[in-house]
């Protein structure tokens, strides 16, 4: 398994993760369209948090389900805890080193209309 290394704009979070990445996932709700988040999950247990946890904020709307969490000097969102899966790791694959994103393959989750895209996906 392969361990990447990633963070935020200005460096105070930084995070690695275990697992093959080959897949990523966008989603049309208004939060990933404004931050152009690009979607990968992994459990807990492989993921660690280096630095920055002081440096985290939490923003939480609609269901407030979804914690949205940011870098407070920066504002980018290098990784979150989705509505979705939210006993899982959403990583933010654009905030991962070494990882040309550009080659690969991505699924569409409609999160504009969430409840209907949810339950197609079970």
């Amino acid at each position: 398994m392969a361990t990447h290394r990633g963070g935020c704009h200005c460096g105070a979070v930084r995070f690695e993760f275990e697992g093959r990445v080959e897949r990523a996932e966008v989603c049309n709700c208004s939060i990933c369209r404004k931050t152009a988040y690009l979607h990968w999950y992994v459990d807990p247990e492989h993921f660690r948090l280096l630095s920055g946890e002081d440096a985290l904020r939490d923003y939480r709307f609609g269901t407030r389900v979804a914690r949205n969490l940011f870098c407070g000097t920066c504002g980018i969102s290098a990784f979150r805890r989705a509505r979705s899966d939210p006993d899982r790791i959403d990583i933010n694959l654009r905030c991962v080193e070494a990882l040309d994103v550009e080659t690969l393959p991505v699924d569409y989750f409609d999160g504009v209309h969430w409840e209907e895209a949810f339950a197609r996906r079970r």
